[in-house]
């Protein structure tokens, strides 16, 4: 595979946080803060199970605003704490495949002057996918969900 090649199956997004990146790795990994920002609003994030190790299974459940559930499970890949987490859908958990993986997040929190600069690229199975990653909202939603995820640290 070219580079091209992945770049088409890649959505990212890059911001500056005004947190150091210790609170804003914790936001993303522990479940009682996930829950608090994870899902842009009108939209909740209802329960985080998570099993942050390599190999560890997450489960984020969220629901739109009619109250429908939307369970989301997981697999972490790659654990560096306050530094990089990386987690797939292609497994559930216990390396148990998924019927229909779809993508691997990668997540980087770097030190810029007691700032974060926070990094997703998200890597989807194919072409098709990403464009309805991004078709769903994806810039909309991360960016939404980003600015919930600083509101969030700036308190802790």
């Amino acid at each position: 595979m070219t580079d091209t090649e992945d770049e088409s199956r890649e959505l990212s997004l890059t911001r500056l946080i005004d947190a150091p990146r210790e609170k804003v790795y914790r936001a993303w990994t522990q479940p009682d803060l996930l829950v608090q920002w994870f899902t842009p609003k009108p939209w909740t994030t209802l329960r985080a199970d998570m099993d942050v190790r390599p190999g560890g299974a997450s489960m984020v459940v969220m629901a739109d605003p009619d109250g429908n559930e939307y369970p989301n499970p997981g697999q972490y890949l790659e654990v560096v704490p306050n530094e990089k987490l990386v987690f797939t859908d292609a497994y559930i958990g216990g390396w148990v495949p998924s019927p229909k993986p779809f993508m691997t997040g990668t997540l980087t929190f770097a030190d810029e002057g007691g700032k974060t600069r926070y990094t997703a690229v998200v890597r989807h199975w194919t072409v098709e996918d990403r464009k309805a990653h991004e078709a769903m909202g994806f810039y909309t939603g991360w960016g939404l969900a980003t600015d919930q995820l600083e509101a969030l640290v700036k308190t802790l």
